[in-house]
């Protein structure tokens, strides 16, 4: 799935009179195909609320498959306990995410030039980039923190 692609629809369920459909996430870890449930309510712009729990899978197919033999019942419960976990300093946490990815990004990078597979120069720039994208994060971290969603 491309980073523009929509998560696939697994199923409608049907809370306290509000309808809520549900996607599946899919990601390769190395190992294995890993899903997680999301749970959005019909009309919301918003992504919606994953599931903790992880359906995992030799493919890509076989983790959407799972997926949708889960029973309407279970879905529910799953539903509950995404609710009940739910993060409610959204805004901190992307930005969090964003500062950790970047970092990621930046030890590739430098592990790439040692191996050779970059050039000085060029990693030395792209560095530097990460690294004032990286102040830009931090300094919002603090527009974002106490705020929730």
């Amino acid at each position: 799935m491309s980073p523009t692609e929509s998560p696939p629809v697994i199923a409608t369920i049907e809370r306290s009179g509000r309808r809520y459909t549900v996607t599946c996430r899919v990601a390769f870890d190395g190992i294995e195909y890993v899903g997680r449930l999301w749970f959005a309510e019909e009309g919301w712009d918003q992504t919606g609320v994953p599931d903790r729990g992880a359906l995992p899978g030799r493919s890509r197919d076989e983790v959407l498959d799972l997926a949708r033999r889960i029973p309407a019942e279970e879905l529910g419960m799953r539903h509950r306990r995404a609710l009940s976990e739910k993060r409610t300093f959204l805004r901190l946490r992307r930005v969090t995410e964003e500062l950790l990815t970047k970092i990621r990004y930046m030890n590739q990078i430098a592990i790439s030039m040692r191996d050779g597979l970059l050039d000085a120069e060029g990693a030395k720039q792209e560095i530097e980039l990460t690294e004032r994208q990286l102040h830009e994060c931090v300094d919002r971290i603090r527009h974002n923190a106490g705020i929730q969603e």
